[in-house]
């Protein structure tokens, strides 16, 4: 029952496909995964080589290692203005356990949790692995992509237990100012049942000024937990280390749940992630303008494009475009009806790989993921093109 609710991850789902049309030798552009195509920084990857050198080949503590957890706080201390204490912060296998760490610790069957779509394809599907029930809230791209503080209070009800929130979000790149996460926070305020789980992961990818965490509002601190990690920053997808920062009773009910089913965190990923937030910072502004500059490049070559409706993301490195302008339309025998429909239709015949919206909770739009060279960008944009003009 538990795996049949489940559905399998389009993304995911979408890299394999076209990793399988590269297997026949088909030149495909893969833009359907959040994965950045910098190397991991040098001193990050010397700092894993010197403990492989010096023996962190040992069982971690299960909320990882004390030396992590205490450049963590830093962190939040130093960037964010947060005070936070180690035994408050647990190290996990990724963001990804750590956000579904948070929603098994906080959901209990029957709890309603309000999901603000667009969202990421992950976390409803973690809801439901809690038993709990999705609400869903759609912010369309009128809005940004972005909830207002009405329609969160009209979503919460006497059985609402949590509220998720990205900012920079995956999918759509939007942000939520500080004065937006100021509305949400004075909701909140007057519902003291519930608590907010902050992905915070796309913190750094960030073209408009400094981060905004709703954690900064003292009424709502002791409800939110902070899901962060090196992954999307530091360019250490596959080092798998993610994290919490939360409230004393939950950090210790994630680290109680991860102590049975994963334990600690690999050994010399800690000791290289500990050397991401104690060193030099200047490779993660490095790829922020990268970002920033490909963020440009992929915008105004996609608004060229006719019928596509594109905003302008304001962080992480997607772009989310509207395409329901084309549903109805044929190429020959084969006819667009959905956004799914499209993706494929990129995917063989333009040899673009990118996610139908619907998996985001948002059936109107694609994603794709500009996290690739300026030259991939503008050869998959054109290909795009070429194949989206062949619909009639």
């Amino acid at each position: 029952m538990r795996l049949a609710a489940l559905a399998a991850s389009e993304t995911l789902a979408m890299s394999q496909k076209s990793s399988e049309l590269k297997a026949q030798g088909i030149d495909v552009i893969n833009l359907s995964v959040g994965e950045p195509d910098f190397f991991t920084p040098d001193h990050i990857k010397q700092a894993a080589k010197q403990a492989v050198d010096n023996n962190f080949s040992f069982y971690s503590p299960v909320a990882g290692y004390p030396a992590l957890r205490k450049a963590i706080v830093e962190k939040l201390k130093k960037e964010n203005g947060l005070d936070f204490k180690p035994e408050q912060i647990v190290c996990s296998n990724g963001a990804k356990q750590s956000v579904c760490n948070a929603i098994l610790a906080l959901i209990n069957p029957g709890d309603e949790v309000i999901v603000p779509a667009p969202y990421w394809v992950s976390y409803v599907e973690m809801v439901k692995l809690a038993e709990g029930k999705n609400v869903i809230v759609t912010a369309d791209i009128e809005q940004d992509f972005k909830i207002t503080a009405a329609q969160l209070e009209e979503a919460i009800t006497p059985r609402t237990k949590a509220l998720i929130l990205c900012s920079p979000s995956n999918p759509t790149g939007s942000v939520y100012s500080r004065e937006e996460l100021r509305s949400l926070a004075e909701v909140l305020a007057r519902h003291p049942q519930v608590y907010v789980l902050s992905d915070e992961i796309y913190e750094h990818i960030n073209y408009v000024g400094k981060h905004e965490s709703i954690a900064q509002f003292e009424q709502i601190r002791d409800r939110v937990v902070i899901i962060n990690g090196v992954s999307k920053a530091y360019a250490m997808t596959g080092w798998r280390i993610g994290w919490i920062a939360a409230p004393q009773w939950i950090a210790s009910a994630c680290s109680k749940l991860q102590g049975q089913y994963t334990s600690g965190p690999c050994s010399v990923s800690q000791e290289a992630a500990r050397a991401a937030y104690t060193g030099d910072q200047q490779c993660v502004e490095d790829m922020r303008q990268a970002f920033r500059r490909r963020r440009d490049l992929i915008v105004r070559l996609m608004r060229e494009i006719p019928g596509l409706k594109v905003r302008e993301p304001q962080g992480a490195f997607y772009v989310f475009p509207q395409c329901k302008s084309f549903f109805g339309k044929r190429d020959g025998d084969r006819a667009i009806n959905n956004a799914a429909q499209l993706a494929m239709y990129l995917l063989e015949e333009g040899h673009v790989a990118c996610v139908g919206g619907a998996a985001f909770g948002a059936p109107d739009c694609i994603r794709l993921s500009y996290a690739t060279s300026d030259a991939n960008i503008e050869k998959a944009v054109a290909r795009i093109k070429e194949a989206l003009a062949r619909l009639k």
